[in-house]
């Protein structure tokens, strides 16, 4: 038996590193704290204190996510400090559509081998998206996990909670033709659709990350890597006064796939196509790769990242709650007899 002492850092696994991350990261972390969170960084459980006398029955609402293959993008750039956002936002746009209020996040990364200085542009990323999201980082998990992993490379993903009186609760249910379907801008892609991204910029066209593209005014790295956006600013200004009949975040699968998610049978949606700005990434892909309008809607967000549905008597007033916001929201479209989603 060989008398060769071996550390766990032979084996790739560097804790002294790890450590180094997480002191790294604190500033970011606490920066999402609030009055409810109970411990700190490091704890092996995170309490979260919660305040529910303003409900009659506080339904707890969950939803996890990931950022995709998006993360590829990070890994060409060499930029870390905004993935993190798109996780929350993944996370979080979900949980508001059933009219929750975040409360608080965790996140799971895992890489082959831990750098501190880029993990901690990770949970920046995170933290950031946390404060927009209006929920605390109550903890995480990073995970060194060498062989598993290709050098540099890292996955993530997340986790967040929020809550909602069991009688705001939006499914859907209240939806009837004739309501109005009022729609919020995207940022771009948000986290969906890179498998096509990639397939067409870099494998189809040769493109760098680093390309200036005159089309969109800056280089291809600086629009795939634009953060999701977070919605919960505009859906509490909503809620103050308004309780939508259904509240969609276009992810992946695009329109085909999420709007008829919450639509009750027998109904469908009518889309009006000209009726918003689409941000011009969708076109430039489109014009590259000649890609027709249905796919495009199967498979992007098309520059509306959150879709509610009012009736018609609140539309005015919906509209002036998300000015108010800061949003500029478009009445795109109307619930219709029928099925499924039509673009006109």
């Amino acid at each position: 038996m060989s008398e060769e002492k071996i550390t766990y850092k032979d084996s790739g696994v560097d804790t002294v590193e790890g450590q180094r991350a997480v002191s790294l990261m604190k500033d970011h972390v606490k920066k999402t704290f609030n009055k409810n969170v109970l411990t700190g960084l490091g704890s092996f459980g995170s309490l979260f204190k919660l305040d529910l006398k303003d409900m009659t029955e506080p339904i707890l609402v969950a939803g996890t996510d990931g950022v995709g293959t998006k993360l590829k993008i990070a890994f060409l750039t060499d930029k870390h400090d905004t993935v993190g956002q798109d996780c929350v936002a993944m996370c979080v746009n979900d949980i508001l559509c059933q009219g929750a209020e975040p409360l608080f996040f965790l996140d799971y990364i895992a890489t082959g081998h831990v750098k501190a200085e880029k993990i901690a542009d990770i949970v920046k990323g995170i933290a950031d998206g946390c404060v927009l999201g209006e929920c605390a980082l109550v903890g995480g998990e990073t995970a060194e996990m060498p062989d598993f992993y290709g050098d540099g490379e890292y996955d993530m993903a997340g986790f967040a909670v929020g809550v909602a009186d069991r009688s705001k609760i939006i499914d859907g249910s209240k939806i009837k033709e004739g309501n109005v379907v009022i729609g919020i801008s995207s940022s771009g892609f948000h986290s969906n659709g890179y498998s096509l991204v990639r397939k067409v910029f870099f494998e189809k066209l040769g493109m760098d990350v680093k390309e200036y593209v005159e089309e969109l005014g800056e280089t291809l790295g600086e629009a795939l890597l634009r953060p999701t956006r977070i919605y919960t600013k505009p859906c509490k200004a909503l809620s103050k006064e308004i309780t939508p009949n259904g509240i969609i975040h276009i992810t992946g699968g695009g329109f085909f796939e999420n709007i008829p998610r919450i639509i009750p049978e027998g109904l469908g949606v009518k889309i009006n196509t000209g009726t918003w700005d689409v941000p011009k990434v969708f076109s430039y892909i489109a014009k590259c790769a000649n890609i027709e309008e249905k796919e495009m809607f199967s498979t992007f967000n098309m520059g509306i990242g959150m879709m509610f549905i009012v009736d018609g008597s609140q539309k005015d007033r919906a509209m002036e709650l998300l000015k108010e916001a800061g949003e500029t929201p478009f009445v795109i479209g109307e619930i219709i007899q029928g099925e499924g989603v039509t673009l006109c």
